[in-house]
């Protein structure tokens, strides 16, 4: 069982192009149902029924988040198509049993004036605080998330065009227009802060405190403490950064399929959660006035 798993993920990885992370999640998903499946007595995956596969999509649910439980789920069928597909799967044909529906919520996005406290967060006296503006400048700038920033190369970077190239989910390039700050602030950085980063010949643009590529990990962390330190009222993450990029890019009036692009989305659904904001703002309005 754990070699068709091995199997299912080198797929992902060499086939469909995933990101190490969700790589990472499905190993740890996969995991989960082969020793729910071993307490049920079942040690061939081609022996999963349609009774156990319930059993498993009900106790996968407790107590995590919808989110959690919808991926979990998402993994084990995916898997089990997989093994199929190469006849090493269920021989019976495994319902759709719906799933755990992802609340739909509406971005959180930031002001001009929150915005402006995050960014002076950070000490432009150190390598470290121009490093940090640059950091917030290229999400907020490019709209991009935050494995694509700290995987930028330098050689990603055309200043004098104006643009970044970046590689997106399932290795999905696309160009970006850098606006004429976040330009200012990347060329500061590159002429006094990253030298004095760098302890090694490195292609990352995003370098650590110790001269290494930067984590995600560190990413959100360094986000986490901005927003404390601005006093901002909600929690700031990376994706929030991504978020405020389209809402204020849609608010300017831009097209609702030119923001797809940038943002990377594959599906236009995804893009179109942000025009609810718009809608949301005349609710409270309404809501507010005297004569409703």
């Amino acid at each position: 069982m754990t070699r068709g798993i091995e199997a299912f993920l080198d797929h992902l990885r060499m086939d469909r192009g995933a990101s190490e992370h969700t790589i990472a999640a499905y190993a740890g998903d996969l995991e989960k149902a082969r020793v729910l499946m071993a307490s049920l007595g079942v040690d061939r995956w081609q022996d999963v029924t349609v009774a156990e596969q319930l059993r498993y999509e009900t106790m996968i649910a407790d107590g995590v988040a919808p989110t959690t439980a919808q991926r979990r789920i998402s993994a084990f069928r995916s898997f089990l198509k997989y093994l199929k597909r190469r006849s090493a799967g269920p021989t019976t044909e495994l319902p759709s049993t719906g799933g755990f529906k992802r609340k739909r919520s509406l971005p959180k996005a930031l002001d001009i004036s929150d915005l402006e406290k995050l960014f002076s967060v950070p000490n432009l006296g150190t390598p470290e605080g121009i490093r940090d503006r640059v950091l917030m400048e290229l999400i907020y700038g490019a709209g991009l998330r935050v494995s694509e920033a700290v995987g930028l190369e330098m050689a990603d970077l055309s200043l004098e065009a104006a643009t970044v190239r970046v590689l997106g989910k399932r290795e999905k390039v696309r160009l970006v227009p850098l606006p004429a700050q976040t330009i200012e602030w990347v060329e500061k950085y590159l002429r006094d802060a990253r030298p004095k980063l760098a302890r090694r010949a490195l292609s990352r643009v995003i370098l650590s405190n110790r001269g290494l590529p930067m984590l995600r990990q560190t990413a959100f962390k360094r986000l986490t403490e901005f927003s404390r330190l601005a006093d901002l009222p909600e929690h700031v993450s990376p994706h929030t950064l991504r978020h405020t990029y389209a809402v204020h890019l849609l608010k300017g009036g831009a097209d609702l399929r030119a923001v797809q692009e940038l943002l990377g989305h594959e599906s236009i659904a995804t893009t179109q959660v942000y025009t609810q904001l718009d809608l949301e703002a005349v609710r409270k309005a309404y809501a507010a006035h005297p004569r409703r």
